[in-house]
């Protein structure tokens, strides 16, 4: 093997890795966030400040029982939360976050700092993201439970609803940077208006980035769009008669769509790695650094509005979400006609 080709085994071994450690990281920001916008302390018990309490939590679940419901339907009902966890990986796969490096010259051609390094990275993510999906439908049908089953009736619904603005906003970067391939759309962002203000897309597309920013949480299910599980009305929604792993799988792939999705943003409309002070090489620190600002944004969010209720989700989809994107993107075809892409 190629060190190129040895390189690129590592990095995808080290993102695996990381998107994994991303859930149990975003367990303990979340109620640490949470703590501090409720004047509480959080964990603190296990571990320095409590940094050891998603171990204690992974541990407590790996030696909980596996339970099924008797009527559940055995084959689906395990495989959903595979499907769910599978998806969220593989969509991150296309997600370039840093410029091509050599490793300080480790290596005699560059290598980009991404799992796979497709030219129609958006349609990809699109596509996978959609999958997920299938998986909280599939555990809702197959735990033969009516609160699973409204959970994932609920969940389908949600994504039909906000996928078409979620995509209506990404075609609105699209005709601005005349490409789909996530690294062109970056390095179309480099650089800075007047020498000071950063080239991102977001100052062209404030709109555009509320709508992304909007649909994403409800694609992820998050506060306050968190229908499918909806603790008040569903008990626990699409996931209420999972336990053990299978219970942490849909979970781990709940944080790591929220990594996806602020990563994707962190591409299209703030810069990528691109950012002052640093040299390109490690530009992605600046990425972590913007993704951890849209992730604690993500937390802020659930503890801060109330959930709306249902109706409210499906007009708020329909009726404002929608047309809004739709005159963006065509506001959007309009300026680049009439001032060049």
């Amino acid at each position: 093997m190629t060190p190129l080709l040895i390189a690129q085994i590592v990095l995808t071994l080290f993102v695996f890795f990381m998107l994994l450690n991303s859930a149990a990281v975003m367990v303990y920001v979340e109620r640490k966030v949470a703590a501090l916008l409720q004047q509480r302390l959080g964990p603190y018990l296990v571990g320095p400040k409590g940094v050891l309490q998603p171990l204690a939590d992974v541990v407590k679940l790996m030696f909980k029982e596996e339970l099924r419901p008797r009527a559940a339907d055995p084959l689906l009902f395990a495989l959903a939360p595979i499907i769910s966890a599978t998806a969220a990986f593989a969509a991150f796969a296309v997600v370039p976050f840093g410029a091509e490096t050599t490793l300080f010259g480790l290596l005699k051609e560059p290598l980009r700092l991404q799992v796979a390094d497709v030219n129609v990275a958006i349609l990809v993510i699109f596509a996978i993201g959609s999958m997920g999906v299938y998986g909280i439908v599939l555990a809702g049908w197959s735990s033969n439970s009516k609160y699973s089953l409204l959970g994932g009736l609920r969940s389908s619904a949600q994504m039909i609803s906000y996928e078409l603005s979620y995509g209506t906003a990404i075609a609105s970067v699209l005709l601005i940077a005349n490409s789909m391939s996530l690294t062109d759309i970056v390095n179309r962002q480099a650089g800075a208006w007047f020498g000071i203000i950063p080239r991102w897309f977001l100052f062209l597309q404030p709109v555009g980035f509320f709508i992304f920013m909007t649909a994403g949480i409800a694609e992820t299910n998050r506060a306050p769009f968190d229908f499918p599980e909806a603790e008040q009305e569903l008990v626990a929604g699409y996931h209420t008669e999972y336990s053990s792993m299978s219970f942490a799988m849909f979970f781990l792939a709940e944080y790591i769509n929220m990594v996806t999705v602020s990563a994707v943003a962190t591409d299209l409309f703030l810069g990528g790695w691109h950012g002052p002070l640093i040299p390109e090489s490690f530009g992605w620190l600046w990425f972590l650094v913007k993704v951890a600002a849209l992730l604690f944004f993500y937390v802020w969010m659930r503890w801060t509005l109330p959930r709306y209720r249902y109706d409210q989700l499906m007009a708020f989809g329909w009726k404002v979400l929608l047309p809004l994107s739709v005159v963006n993107l065509l506001a959007t075809a309009a300026g680049v006609l009439y001032f060049g892409a």
